[in-house]
């Protein structure tokens, strides 16, 4: 076991060059961040499952009432042991060979069995109260986590210059307002992880929850390895449309049908301009800075030698006990990184080939 771990944790392959999971170990002069850090997701997660039955129960209950939206669930089918039996081991959907033999059976007509099928059926949805509460959760979170992410990010450099999420990478500080950011994104996808199986069961059960765990995943190892500037960037990219999203739902259960196709409209206009157009032409860019660092370092080992290289527009974070010549070759001014490879132009020709066939 220790030696798959040890081969899961490479530092080949996490980190850069003549850089150690040792030299990001926190100091006196700055923070790191610290995989420790991330067993507070789960306490975290816990208490947002805490808040959101109570948010639910004394908030999100009484708005629904407020709007005339009924508690009351569908029709109860007819209490019958056999077609009960039926309906949890065999079919929810009869064919018309089992429903005459139901029909000899019980000495009841076809249409009487397909009715009470149709209201057991519906006897298992949720009511519309719970859909909105639900709903009215989400769009909460989405509101507030957007909100602070856009007041957090407007006062980073790398919102405006993305190549400052590579300045002097990865001996960038954590500051505490990008901790807590990381943390509640990552409980709040823990706590739809757990909490998806007492929630309303959809159709797409398994690929939310995949959904869930791909994000959690992402979550915890780009913050694992330091690469949360540019995970702030794609969190709050991404959070731009989901209480849009929310809000239709709210104003459909509402029967505010308006509403509900204006927002839908809203929430259609914001994913398709931030999932495939700002993402796309921002992702390229991203990949071709990691992707321009690699050609340089391959170039360098070839060569069996360090290239001049300019220092970044920052003062570097050195930590203790490395030294500044170990630092030295990843002080990289990337705003040269321009000069197409064919790295680069093998991905941007997958990824437009991608893109039109999303589009198509």
């Amino acid at each position: 076991m220790a030696g798959i771990l040890a081969w899961f944790w490479n530092e080949r392959f996490w980190l850069p060059h003549n850089v150690t999971w040792a030299d990001l170990k926190n100091t006196e002069e700055a923070t790191f961040p610290q995989a420790e850090d991330l067993y507070l997701a789960f306490p975290l997660a816990f208490c947002m499952l805490m808040i959101r039955l109570i948010f639910e129960r004394f908030v999100a209950k009484p708005c629904a009432i407020a709007l005339n939206i009924q508690a009351n669930g569908p029709q109860i089918a007819q209490p019958n042991a056999i077609l009960e039996k039926v309906f949890t081991a065999i079919t929810k959907h009869p064919d018309e060979k089992r429903l005459e033999g139901l029909s000899k059976q019980l000495d009841w007509d076809v249409r009487s069995i397909q009715r009470w099928f149709r209201q057991r059926r519906n006897q298992e949805k949720p009511s519309t109260l719970k859909r909105f509460c639900e709903s009215m959760w989400k769009f909460s979170f989405a509101l507030y986590i957007f909100t602070y992410g856009v007041r957090f990010l407007k006062k980073t450099p790398w919102l405006w210059n993305t190549r400052h999420c590579w300045y002097n990478y990865p001996y960038q500080p954590l500051t505490p307002d990008l901790h807590y950011y990381y943390i509640l994104e990552l409980s709040f996808y823990w706590s739809l992880m757990f909490s998806q199986f007492t929630d309303i069961k959809r159709k797409d059960f398994g690929v939310m929850f995949l959904h869930h765990l791909v994000s959690v995943f992402l979550l915890t190892f780009s913050y694992v390895n330091n690469m949360a500037r540019v995970g702030t960037l794609v969190l709050c990219l991404h959070d731009s449309a989901d209480a849009l999203l929310e809000a239709a739902k709210m104003a459909n259960y509402a029967k505010f049908q308006k509403i509900c196709d204006l927002l839908f409209v809203m929430f259609a206009m914001v994913f398709i301009t931030t999932r495939l157009g700002i993402f796309p032409l921002w992702c390229p860019r991203m990949i071709e800075a990691i992707l321009s660092l690699a050609q340089r370092r391959r170039t360098r080992n070839l060569q069996g030698r360090t290239p001049t290289l300019r220092p970044p527009p920052m003062e570097p974070v050195v930590p203790t006990g490395t030294s500044s010549l170990a630092l030295a070759p990843w002080m990289i001014n990337y705003s040269k990184l321009h000069v197409p490879n064919k790295v680069n132009c093998v991905f941007l020709e997958v990824f437009n080939k991608l893109q039109m066939q999303f589009l198509s």
